[in-house]
């Protein structure tokens, strides 16, 4: 399993304590460091059956700076997805990528849902 994470992000902390205390192992890659490329967005926004939107921090100062709330509804998804590939500040944080989910953001119950399925399920 792959997380995806920014180290200085306070949710990204609070997602490895929780993975930490329930004993799941994890491969951490630095989001700023080793930004996801476009095939790998593009791979796991389709896993995802998640909107395009949902990827994107929108709460982060880049996409406020960028002024993507405006700009987001006129581009295609291939553009989206090219957009995400330059800057890893622009994704929505952590990120979990497993062999049939992609996770994004933190949502405990969430979390809790499917990794215990994924534990009753040997994965």
């Amino acid at each position: 399993m792959l997380l995806i994470e920014y180290p200085k992000c306070t949710t990204c902390k609070r997602a490895k304590a929780w993975l930490d205390e329930n004993h799941i192992e994890y491969t951490d890659r630095h989001i700023k460091e080793h930004n996801p490329t476009y095939d790998e967005l593009k791979e796991w926004y389709e896993r995802s059956h998640l909107p395009l939107k949902r990827f994107f921090n929108t709460s982060g100062m880049l996409y406020k700076s960028m002024q993507l709330k405006e700009k987001l509804p006129q581009m295609s998804e291939e553009e989206q997805l090219r957009l995400l590939a330059t800057d890893g500040m622009l994704i929505k944080r952590p990120l979990v990528v497993t062999d049939d989910k992609v996770l994004v953001g933190f949502k405990q119950p969430e979390w809790e849902t499917y990794f215990q399925t994924a534990g009753e399920n040997g994965q």
